[in-house]
């Protein structure tokens, strides 16, 4: 049995190119399309539990129809902020359609969060607060809080496969990780891990994601066997080699990585 990872969106907040924007990134975007990005999510396929998605964000139309998919069952949040829940709403509409009931795993309170934004929205999804460990098929997944820097704080992912001793994570949005928070990162097949800047020139406090240099050296310590960087701002060239360690990558759209 094998999980695939495809990468439907691999932005940040604002993706790219941003419509203010004409720095040489953003333009290249706009004609030879290298460096687009759409907000970030993952789509997860494995024959012991389906399919699922994290996170919907408010490009998820766009990245079901560029996937040729007209369903989707299943999504875990990983925080409720409008770039990773943006899409819940066509979601829950598809769903309206279809004669079906979306699952939606999440924290207690990032699912308040969003039935405060979309009062409705239970009449269509099915909320599961995640109270431990969750099991999908083989997998064991464990959801924690990670610190989000001047954005207060989201959750994370890590997805362990006891039968066959696998484990990968999903940390999209953090920064000025604590040492428990960390624990769940280390040793890992694969960790896809937020890094909006390479070297993010803001003061640190009012930050909200690692950058690419930190993170780099975060994964030393924590010695996952591949990196796979996403949640990427306009900072991040495509077409540059920025002479990332073994094992290291940044994240394409269309990108799939099987367990």
């Amino acid at each position: 049995m094998s999980t695939t990872v495809t990468f439907w969106g691999t932005g940040d907040s604002m993706g790219v190119p941003r419509v203010y924007c004409s720095c040489k990134v953003c333009e290249e975007a706009r004609t030879s399309g290298h460096n687009k990005r759409l907000r970030s999510l993952v789509h997860l396929s494995d024959e012991e539990y389906g399919t699922m998605l994290i996170d919907c964000g408010p490009d998820w139309r766009h990245q079901m129809e560029a996937a040729g998919l007209k369903r989707i069952d299943r999504i875990l949040i990983t925080h409720a902020h409008f770039d990773h829940i943006g899409g819940l709403a066509e979601w829950a509409d598809m769903c309206r359609w279809l004669g079906c009931k979306g699952e939606v795993y999440a924290m207690p309170d990032v699912i308040a969060d969003i039935h405060s934004r979309f009062p409705w929205i239970g009449n269509h999804l099915v909320f599961h607060a995640i109270e431990g460990d969750l099991e999908f098929g083989g997998w064991r997944v464990f959801c924690w809080k990670v610190n989000h820097g001047k954005n207060g704080y989201a959750y994370a992912f890590r997805f362990t496969h006891p039968a066959s001793g696998r484990s990968f994570a999903y940390c999209s949005d953090s920064i000025a990780l604590t040492e428990e928070q960390r624990q769940p990162l280390y040793g890992l097949d694969l960790l896809i891990f937020g890094t909006s800047f390479y070297k993010e020139p803001f003061p640190y406090e009012t930050r909200s994601v690692y950058d690419v240099i930190e993170a780099l050296i975060l994964i030393k310590e924590w010695e996952p066997k591949r990196t796979i960087f996403t949640h990427l701002s306009h900072d991040i060239d495509l077409q540059h080699d920025y002479k990332l360690s073994s094992g290291v990558a940044f994240a394409t759209t269309g990108l799939q990585v099987t367990l």
